[in-house]
């Protein structure tokens, strides 16, 4: 009852609206209702064919504010009219959410109903929590892939980042990390993604255990740019609602990368002036006000983050990796090379690296790491003139010891999907191998 009271108080009590002024390819121009508008706001254009299009406002030209749809332009002309809508629009998540696959505007496509309706409403557009008011990440997170858990060692409220080209195997990873992390929700954003993987990654990658303690936010390739914008922040503003309710979250995001691409589209259709590779300036003020509200909250909740970004032309120095590298509290980078190579998954891990090692780390654990991981890169160094039988046995001593190990972390790396592993095994594995090698 209080919510709906507090609803009707909200209802304005006249309607504003302008008229659609032009039409220039994707964005609309619309008049007489500027001094009711500004950059964000949104207006519901009625089409002539009884359609109800929501639009964005993404910029002013002259007299006209410019603005972007949420569907398409059909039946959309001069004269038709736009009414005044809600400036920042409002989410009412729940907890019986669980197990639903929603739309950016928080709609149900799963065919289960309607979705239930929270009492508290959270803005789309959240702010993260301040700086100094945030815990500090806490515990080692089970990832349950051997290769993280031993050599890139996630924490509770951290953000990492998953670096990888096309073809990599960086959706198999991401299934693997959504099926096997423990954590007591998973809020999962597929921004972007081909619409066939979307059944696929729910039945075969979560599975209905998956399924039941996770929300999954869709947005595919097809939908327009403000649609897969708004996925990735409805992914966010979900993740928040859970984390207020005390509860670990396990935010995944596949992928950063469109979702910038999404916002250059924005603003470019604004009228911004393209900067780095065609991106806008406002793609990276959006980027660390999208995964700064990852993290660690207030209380006892927090959101643990991991982010996809779709390296274009396997440039690991590309912007978008460059911008969201230097946000992020540690990178997983899978290697084309590895992958040929038939080892998956195909992290690197002499180029992967997790901000909160060695601290959240025993002293043998890192004791152990720092030994694997100067074996990889002596082994590293000497690689082509090893395969090109170069090498002289006894020439070095370390590069001698890195060969006698090599196959044995090769396999060690190498996990098949279907098989999980704790962090506890992963360290007792580990330490198995470097030992059985000093007898």
């Amino acid at each position: 009852m209080q919510t709906a009271l507090k609803e009707i108080e909200q209802i304005p009590p006249h309607q504003l609206y302008g008229r659609v002024g032009g039409v220039r390819g994707l964005t609309l121009e619309v008049n007489g209702a500027q001094a009711a508008l500004s950059v964000g706001s949104r207006c519901s254009v009625q089409s002539r064919d009884g359609r109800s299009v929501m639009a964005e406002v993404v910029g002013f030209h002259g007299d006209a504010a410019v603005l972007l749809p949420y569907g398409t332009l059909e039946g959309i002309g001069m004269g038709c009219k736009a009414l005044v809508a809600e400036h920042n629009p409002m989410v009412y998540p729940s907890s019986r959410w669980l197990g639903r696959v929603i739309n950016a505007m928080g709609e149900p496509i799963d065919g289960k109903g309607p979705l239930p309706r929270g009492n508290q409403a959270y803005p789309l557009r959240g702010v993260p929590p301040q700086a100094h008011a945030r815990q500090r990440v806490r515990g080692k997170v089970d990832l349950g892939v051997r290769a993280l858990n031993t050599f890139v060692t996630l924490c509770r409220g951290q953000r990492m980042g998953i670096f990888a080209g096309s073809g990599v195997g960086k959706s198999v990873l991401l299934s693997m990390l959504a099926r096997y992390t423990q954590s007591d929700v998973s809020v999962i954003g597929l921004i972007g993604e081909r619409g066939r993987e979307v059944q696929e990654f729910i039945e075969d990658n979560l599975g209905q255990e998956g399924l039941a303690r996770s929300v999954i936010v869709v947005a595919t390739s097809d939908e327009p740019a403000l649609l897969r914008r708004q996925a990735a922040y409805m992914t966010m503003t979900l993740s928040e609602y859970f984390r207020d309710c005390d509860l670990d979250v396990l935010c995944m995001m596949d992928s950063v990368t469109r979702f910038a691409m999404a916002q250059r589209e924005i603003g470019l259709s604004g009228g911004e002036p393209p900067a780095s590779k065609g991106y806008t300036p406002s793609v990276f003020s959006e980027l660390p006000r999208l995964l700064e509200r990852a993290g660690p909250g207030t209380g006892k909740g927090g959101i643990t983050g991991l982010f996809t970004v779709l390296v274009e032309g396997d440039d690991h120095n590309e912007p978008i990796a460059d911008a969201v590298r230097g946000i992020l509290d540690g990178h997983i980078v899978l290697d084309r090379d590895i992958a040929e190579h038939g080892r998956f998954p195909a992290i690197n891990i002499l180029r992967s690296l997790s901000r909160t090692m060695p601290g959240c780390n025993s002293e043998d654990e890192n004791e152990l790491v720092k030994h694997a991981r100067r074996l990889m890169a002596a082994y590293s160094n000497m690689e082509e003139l090893i395969r090109l039988g170069a090498y002289r046995a006894g020439s070095d001593p370390e590069v001698d010891e890195a060969i006698r190990y090599h196959d044995a972390l090769e396999a060690f790396l190498s996990q098949n999907q279907a098989e999980g592993c704790t962090l506890t095994e992963g360290y007792s594995q580990l330490a198995g191998i470097l030992l059985a090698g000093q007898e």
